[in-house]
């Protein structure tokens, strides 16, 4: 039973802070700016005032699928952020470019996050097989090896929380530097990137929820 209550918790996490920020972004999106400018324009002047001519500005496909890519120098904004000129595609646009700037000036978390990344993405592939393969044939040792798995992704999140916060204060202080959006705009910016946060403080939350049950499941089958 009280696995069935750890697997709700962990939706009901998820759902919400997903529920949120969809709500908040579709909110903010029919906010148009004073200035009128694109997320597209915002990235760009951002960009250009930090030294960071060398970054691209491109256009992808999908809905909040906006990333800054170090490897590549390139912020990549969804089509609604790339051509909307509203409070959603400004504070994006700004937090991909926040990114960018922690990228040049060699913000620590950021580069111990992108460096732990390989080992990431193996411990993601791997974990879930062999989680999978240990609860059905119930060995015990191959479920702690899971679980080494889950922390390795659990620590990644953990990291990535600093960067996110610190990519959306950095693109708060940008609009406002640069005089892209009004007080009221900055509010309703600042509203927007603190939902976008949530969903990272969810991920954590639910990450060590899924931890704490494969433990309990663990230590039931050793005793």
């Amino acid at each position: 039973m009280i696995y069935i209550l750890f697997l709700l918790v962990t939706m009901i996490i998820t759902l919400g802070a997903q529920g949120y920020i969809n709500s908040m972004y579709n909110k903010t999106k029919k906010i148009s700016l004073n200035r009128n400018i694109s997320g597209r324009d915002v990235a760009r002047i951002i960009l250009d005032e930090n030294g960071l001519k060398n970054v691209k500005v491109v256009e992808v496909e999908g809905t909040l699928t906006d990333h800054y890519d170090p490897r590549n120098k390139t912020v990549s904004l969804s089509k609604d952020i790339y051509h909307n000129t509203s409070v959603a595609s400004c504070s994006v646009a700004a937090h991909e470019c926040g990114h960018a700037i922690q990228d040049k000036e060699g913000y620590s978390f950021l580069r111990f996050r992108n460096s732990i990344i390989p080992i990431v993405n193996l411990a993601s592939r791997a974990g879930y097989f062999i989680i999978m393969i240990s609860l059905l044939s119930s060995l015990t040792r191959l479920l702690w090896l899971g679980i080494l798995m889950e922390l390795i992704i659990l620590l990644f999140q953990v990291i990535t929380l600093p960067v996110e916060f610190n990519a959306s204060n950095r693109a708060l202080k940008q609009l406002i530097t640069l005089n892209l959006v009004t007080k009221k705009e900055h509010t309703s910016c600042k509203k927007m990137l603190t939902a976008a946060a949530l969903t990272y403080v969810a991920a954590v939350a639910t990450a060590v929820l899924e931890i704490l049950r494969l433990v309990m499941i663990a230590n039931r089958d050793r005793s």
